[in-house]
């Protein structure tokens, strides 16, 4: 990989990123993009148990999502004003920045903290491990594969709440005609790829997915596999063409009150139903894999750490990274964000119906590495732009659509 000058000179520009306040207490800033009212309450999990271990957790929310935090948290690091520790996904995102030489090596800690025998899938820590060295901490596993259901709304349209992708799309007439949108689906061009990815695993398949997004197969890309999810992607969205909201929160909260029929979204939209006070199984209802095809693609949220120059910040640093992969707090932090928990000796019996669920898909081991565990970010910005063209332009047919999609998989790195 080509790197740019600047990040070549990063090295040289590592500071501050923390203020020291005692011999062995450090004020951390921790730049996430965790606001949605789920996210912060998950993440003041992860703060409240970092102030009690002496440290103290500044806070670094960033409003927009990844595609606007990852930039700007990028520019501070190169341009010498770091923070001290940063959330990426893990995968490739990170991958310039290790390779300049500007991250924290935290082998010390997964080698004192068995992170080899402890964190599951073990992928994930493939995904923090470059040349044999770990550079971030994981979290959580986050899956994409997921469908949200409002069983008001399904009740108020006078048809049963669906048990698949085909009964979904069978209800939407109904829906349409009690007043509801069919589908919840907000602006943001993640938004759209995300779920595309998610038809792409339930109606083409696992190994079709594989040859897509790891083995970079166009063919496969363009074939008749994929043809049926860019199919299914155009009725998607015809379904969500009066969904008028921008963040993916504000599209979950539709599902919330019963305006809309379901949304395609990962795992923390758990975390605004929690905070919204309903009940899984009661009040909403959950289709891993659209109900279709029960897998999990295990993606999910890690930390990173700068480097720097001050041995009280970079001890800071070591204590959070561990901090974060305890069994306490995988548990306090999971349970809000409503994502699994990344070791499996921890204890979930207060674990709702689509966690459960979830772990159980998990343990049986029907499970799949992410697109940014597989693509780079800049195919992944490539089809975010595709999709996002896609989804509001009802003139670029299913057909068009994959030939250019085909196109970026052809060349993908």
């Amino acid at each position: 990989m080509k790197l740019t000058t600047k990040l070549l000179a990063a090295t040289a520009l590592i500071s501050a990123g923390a203020v020291s306040t005692a011999a062995n207490a450090v004020e951390l800033e921790v730049t996430h993009w965790w606001t949605s009212g789920g996210e912060a309450a998950a993440v003041a999990e992860l703060a409240k148990a970092f102030d009690a271990s002496g440290d103290t957790w500044v806070d670094g929310a960033i409003a927009g999502g990844g595609d606007v935090a990852r930039p700007i948290m990028v520019s501070r690091i190169l341009g010498g004003d770091p923070m001290g520790a940063f959330q990426f996904n893990h995968g490739r995102q990170a991958e310039e920045l290790i390779e300049a030489g500007v991250l924290q090596d935290l082998t010390s800690v997964a080698e004192a903290g068995n992170w080899r025998e402890i964190i599951r899938p073990i992928s994930l820590l493939d995904a923090c491990t470059v040349d044999g060295k770990v550079y971030c901490a994981p979290v959580n596993i986050h899956s994409w594969q997921w469908m949200w259901l409002s069983n008001k709304a399904f009740a108020d349209a006078g048809v049963p709440v669906p048990t698949n992708w085909d009964e979904f799309v069978a209800a939407a007439p109904a829906l349409e005609a009690a007043g509801k949108i069919p589908l919840a689906m907000g602006q943001q061009s993640w938004q759209s790829s995300g779920a595309f990815g998610v038809m792409a695993v339930a109606i083409a398949g696992q190994d079709a997915y594989l040859a897509v997004n790891r083995d970079k197969d166009e063919a496969v890309a363009a074939g008749p596999e994929y043809a049926k999810v860019f199919e299914a992607a155009a009725n998607a969205r015809a379904m969500a063409a009066n969904s008028n909201v921008q963040d993916w929160n504000q599209a979950t909260n539709l599902v919330i009150t019963g305006a809309a029929g379901g949304q395609i979204m990962g795992d923390w939209a758990q975390g605004e139903f929690a905070v919204a006070g309903q009940t899984a199984g009661v009040d909403y209802t959950c289709l891993p894999g659209l109900g279709v095809n029960k897998i999990l693609d295990t993606g999910g949220d890690a930390f990173y750490f700068p480097v720097n120059s001050d041995p009280e910040i970079t001890a800071a640093q070591l204590r959070l990274a561990a901090l974060l992969v305890s069994p306490e707090v995988q548990v306090a932090f999971n349970l809000k964000k409503g994502s699994l928990p990344i070791r499996a000796d921890v204890d979930l019996n207060a674990a709702n119906d689509c966690m459960k669920q979830g772990l159980a898909i998990l343990d049986s081991g029907a499970i799949l590495p992410s697109g940014t565990q597989l693509l780079s970010p800049d195919t992944a910005t490539q089809i975010n732009d595709l999709m996002v063209e896609f989804w509001n332009d009802p003139a670029i047919t299913a057909g068009d659509a994959q030939a250019r999609y085909a196109a970026i998989i052809a060349a993908a790195d």
